[in-house]
């Protein structure tokens, strides 16, 4: 009969492969959210720019035009960082601050599901400023230590 062995220990070729799959996951999700707003909402913004700027939300004051091109900036080119793995924790910023915009003022009075993609997107930017872009990005090969 063959033994089955688990080893719950840590020894350095665990930590390479564990190393390898979370860069691997964090590759996986910077491909995927950056995608999803990237083609979900950044893009159609930029190119019916003109289109959407005059009856675009102005939550903030700053006039329809410049709440649009700050959204623009950060679904569209923020995410396109994010994407390659360039200044990704700078690159979250903007786009948590356009999910709170949408969760506190936009849909403030709205029920739950109005609000439940606001929050499903800022979960994994929250995960990109906390752990960075991982070893397979823009950022390992500038700034690796």
């Amino acid at each position: 009969m063959t033994k089955f062995n688990i080893n719950w220990h840590d020894d350095s070729a665990d930590i390479a492969k564990q190393q390898k799959l979370i860069a691997s996951g964090l590759l996986v999700l910077r491909i995927g959210i950056a995608s999803l707003m990237l083609f979900g909402h950044g893009f159609d913004k930029l190119v019916n720019f003109s289109n959407i700027s005059p009856n675009f939300p102005d939550p903030l004051g700053f006039g329809s035009s410049i709440s649009l091109a700050l959204t623009v900036f950060a679904e569209f080119f923020c995410s396109i960082a994010i994407l390659f793995g360039f200044f990704t924790r700078y690159a979250t910023i903007p786009l948590i601050i356009t999910m709170l915009v949408a969760i506190l003022i936009i849909h403030g009075d709205n029920p739950w599901n109005k609000k439940e993609i606001a929050f499903l997107y800022i979960i994994p930017y929250l995960t990109l400023l906390f752990s960075g872009s991982g070893r397979y990005s823009v950022d390992f090969k500038l700034f690796k230590k």
